[in-house]
């Protein structure tokens, strides 16, 4: 199998110096294999993105160097290369899911969730789920209207290596709990998305920050209940500021819209971020 990159920004915020950086490893880890990059636009969340940001992404991405073989703007073999474009998609793998048992209906909400005993959360993941709802009764052909988690198999050990950080473990109900693949509100998750995606545009390897360390983890296991072949896997220290804390689209001036407007030049970022 020849590789296969992707770059996967979503249209909720101007793109970060820290995002261009990722996706630069990414081109760069395509272009030494000789292998196709893809873009896809990850625009699930109908709250927060918006059509600019989405304009802006591609043009953000051309001044800062970077290039793709597929994608929204070139057409591919695996389009719609737009997420809210490929619900049919999600849909099949939920009822897959379903029909298998490896996901369950939940009425918890995201502050019950919190105000459980023992759910602790680091910034970018999600509490550990205690199970409130696991063992109820709940049949539906469509998945609106109540959060639908996957059942983790409580102390499986996880592994897998990351070609960028090495060997990593992860342990199903201690590490993470049952997590959310399709929302209250009609929307899949980025878990199962991503999983589904990733899978039906014959990647080879996924390049992202290592904030989503442990999601790799839950994909594993929805790469197996939906039989479908697991990537690998490269994941790239995360950009901080002058006080440690990472990089957020909420950063402004380290947009690259602003850092362009400053005069500040793609090769000047790389030369001190690479």
């Amino acid at each position: 199998m020849s590789y296969r990159g992707r770059i996967a920004p979503s249209p909720t915020g101007y793109l970060h110096v820290g995002h261009a950086i990722t996706f630069w490893r990414a081109q760069e880890r395509s272009r030494a294999a000789g292998g196709d990059l893809v873009l896809r636009i990850e625009d699930l969340d109908p709250e927060r993105s918006r059509p600019e940001f989405r304009a802006a992404i591609m043009e953000d991405l051309h001044w800062f160097g970077l290039r793709w073989d597929e994608g929204p703007d070139l057409g591919g073999p695996h389009s719609p290369y737009v997420q809210s474009e490929r619900r049919e998609i999600y849909l099949a793998a939920w009822k897959q899911l379903r029909d298998r048992g490896d996901i369950y209906a939940c009425y918890c909400s995201r502050r019950d969730v919190l105000a459980a005993a023992g759910a602790p959360h680091g910034e970018s993941d999600e509490p550990l789920y205690p199970g409130t709802c696991r063992a109820r009764t709940y049949t539906s052909d469509t998945p609106a209207g109540v959060n639908w988690r996957f059942r983790v198999p409580d102390g499986e050990r996880l592994r897998f290596v990351d070609a960028g950080l090495g060997l990593q473990f992860g342990v199903a109900g201690a590490d993470f709990g049952d997590f959310v693949v399709w929302r209250r509100d009609d929307v899949p998750s980025y878990q199962l998305a991503v999983v589904v995606d990733d899978a039906a545009m014959q990647l080879s390897e996924v390049v992202r920050g290592a904030d989503l360390l442990v999601s790799t983890f839950r994909q594993q296991l929805l790469y197996r209940a939906l039989e479908l072949p697991e990537p690998s896997f490269f994941h790239t220290p995360l950009l901080t500021d002058e006080t440690g804390r990472r990089l957020a689209k909420r950063d402004a001036a380290l947009s690259l819209r602003a850092l362009r407007a400053a005069g500040v030049t793609p090769e000047q970022l790389r030369a001190k971020y690479l």
